[in-house]
């Protein structure tokens, strides 16, 4: 079982992991190493996640999640397999976790009356200047 947060835990049955060749630098290695790791996450199917938190997951990974609810994370910054590995499951990780913690609700603020007195007046000032640089009459 892996630990996500104190009442999340995935099965690591649940995890399915796809390798392939990294692209990028690496010389004569890239090209018969198969170091890349695709780790594949069914979350639309996963009993330990609940509805809100499997929603703000896929709102969190947005194209990573395909329409069937699958979470792809691809990691192939480094050149070994096994880094790659922990790569991948660590950002799934910090996903979960971050679409485990609900957001903050927004309320409602006022503007400061000090405030709407200070753009008002600034206003005020502003209209006086301008006023300065038009035409005048010579009388």
């Amino acid at each position: 079982m892996i630990r996500i947060t104190r009442h999340i835990s995935i099965d690591e049955n649940e995890l399915e992991e796809q390798f392939m060749r990294a692209s990028g630098p690496g010389g004569q290695n890239v090209n018969k190493v198969e170091t890349a790791v695709q780790l594949r996450f069914n979350a639309a199917l996963s009993p330990t996640l609940s509805g809100p938190v499997r929603e703000r997951l896929r709102v969190l990974a947005g194209r990573r999640m395909t329409r069937e609810g699958v979470l792809i994370i691809e990691a192939q910054r480094f050149r070994t397999r096994e880094r790659n590995r922990a790569d991948a499951l660590e950002r799934l990780i910090a996903l979960i976790q971050k679409a485990a913690v609900p957001p903050v609700p927004r309320h409602a603020t006022k503007v400061p009356r000090a405030q709407k007195r200070k753009r008002l007046d600034d206003k005020k000032h502003r209209g006086a200047t301008k006023l300065l640089r038009g035409k005048h009459d010579a009388d």
